[in-house]
C-alpha cells in the first residue's frame, strides 16, 4: 500500500518539475523572441511556430555575433594605424582622433585620445543627445599611451535621422576648447 503512494507520488512530482519546466522555456521563449527587432523577422511573429521564432532569434544572434567581431577588427586596425602613424598612443597628434559613423539606426562615436588630453566626456553624451540620438553604452580603454573611448548611440526619430557630420564638427569644437 506505501509503495503505491510512494509510487504516484513521485509521478505527481514529475509531472509537476515538467510542468514548471515547460512554463519556465514558454517564458524564457517568449522573453527571447520579445528582445529581437521586428524588421528581422520574414514574417509577423505572431505567424511563426514557436521552433520558427527560435531560429530567427539564432539566425539574428548569429548576424549580431559577426557584426561586433568585424566591428572589434576594425576598431583594432584604427588603434593599430593611429599607433603606426605616431610611433606611439598619443603625443604625436595635436588633436585627438575622432570617428563619427552611422549605422543604420544607431550612431558609433570613437575618439582616440593620449592621455594627456583632457575634454569633458560628458559634453560629448550631452552634445550627442542633443542631436536626436540617445546614448546606449560608452566603452572606454587604454591601450599604451592613448585612450579609446567608442560610444554607441540610437537615433529616437527613425525617420529623421541624425547628421553625422554636424555631431563630428560639434565634438571638433568641444576638444578644440578644451586643449
Amino acid at each position: 500500500m506505501k509503495r503505491n503512494e510512494t509510487s504516484s507520488q513521485n509521478k505527481l512530482l514529475r509531472k509537476t518539475i515538467e510542468k514548471n519546466r515547460r512554463i519556465r522555456m514558454k517564458a524564457f521563449c517568449y522573453k527571447l523572441v520579445s528582445i529581437i527587432p521586428d524588421h528581422h523577422f520574414s514574417q509577423p511573429k505572431e505567424l511563426l511556430s514557436h521552433p520558427d521564432q527560435i531560429d530567427e532569434a539564432s539566425s539574428y544572434i548569429k548576424m549580431v555575433r559577426e557584426r561586433i567581431e568585424v566591428l572589434n577588427r576594425r576598431k583594432a586596425q584604427l588603434i593599430s594605424s593611429y599607433v603606426t602613424r605616431t610611433g606611439h598612443g598619443g603625443a604625436g597628434h595635436k588633436y585627438p582622433i575622432l570617428t563619427v559613423k552611422e549605422l543604420g539606426f544607431c550612431v558609433e562615436v570613437m575618439l582616440i585620445s593620449g592621455l594627456n588630453k583632457n575634454f569633458m566626456l560628458s559634453q560629448v553624451i550631452s552634445l550627442i543627445e542633443q542631436e536626436a540620438a540617445q546614448v546606449l553604452s560608452v566603452n572606454i580603454t587604454r591601450v599604451g599611451e592613448s585612450i579609446i573611448h567608442t560610444i554607441h548611440a540610437q537615433v529616437k526619430i527613425s525617420r529623421v535621422g541624425v547628421d553625422t557630420s554636424r555631431i563630428s564638427d560639434r565634438i571638433q569644437e568641444i576638444i578644440s576648447s578644451n586643449l
